[in-house]
């Protein structure tokens, strides 16, 4: 077996466990509240308390790795045009569409809400290193949360994290360092 049949493989299993699975409502909750997060409003809120730190180094960064983020996402999305796991079966405890605002959102790898949060993430947890660990949580959530809804295969979402973290260190040394 191949390795991306593996992965396939893998992630079909996972998905199929997740939409059988019956998560407490505290777990309900935040997954949907993280990804709604993920929708824009956490980067909004990131962006105000950046121009509130005067940090305009940390905020061009962000703006910078935001950036890179979604042309490097609508690029590969309309690349690998891999459909996502909630076509195929919806998590019976949720009722969430993926955002549809973009042609490219159709399409599930890599996870956009994955990569935002750690490409911004990754910025902030530099430029602020005693909440580095909360902010990371946060990016983790909203990466999960993906995953739990039925939106994305787990692929999709450590490829985006994985990607994320990379373009916001590589902004950060770019511009900070």
């Amino acid at each position: 077996m191949s390795v991306l049949a593996y992965v396939l493989a893998s992630d079909d299993r996972l998905s199929g466990r997740i939409l059988a699975w019956r998560p407490p409502r505290w777990v309900r909750v935040w997954m949907l509240v993280a990804t709604r997060l993920g929708d824009g409003w956490l980067w909004l809120a990131a962006a105000a308390l950046l121009v509130a730190s005067g940090n305009r180094g940390a905020l061009s960064a962000a703006a910078v790795s935001a950036g890179l983020a979604n042309v490097l996402l609508v690029c590969v999305k309309g690349r690998v045009r891999r459909a996502r796991p909630c076509e195929r079966g919806r998590a019976r405890h949720f009722d969430v569409d993926p955002l549809a605002w973009f042609p490219s959102d159709r399409f599930s790898f890599p996870s956009g809400h994955a990569l935002n949060a750690f490409a911004i993430g990754s910025v902030v947890a530099l430029a602020f290193p005693f909440a580095a660990a909360p902010v990371l949580a946060l990016a983790a959530s909203v990466a999960a949360s993906r995953v739990v809804l039925g939106l994305h295969w787990l692929s999709d979402v450590i490829a985006g994290a994985f990607l994320g973290l990379f373009i916001g260190t590589c902004v950060w040394l770019a511009f900070l360092a």
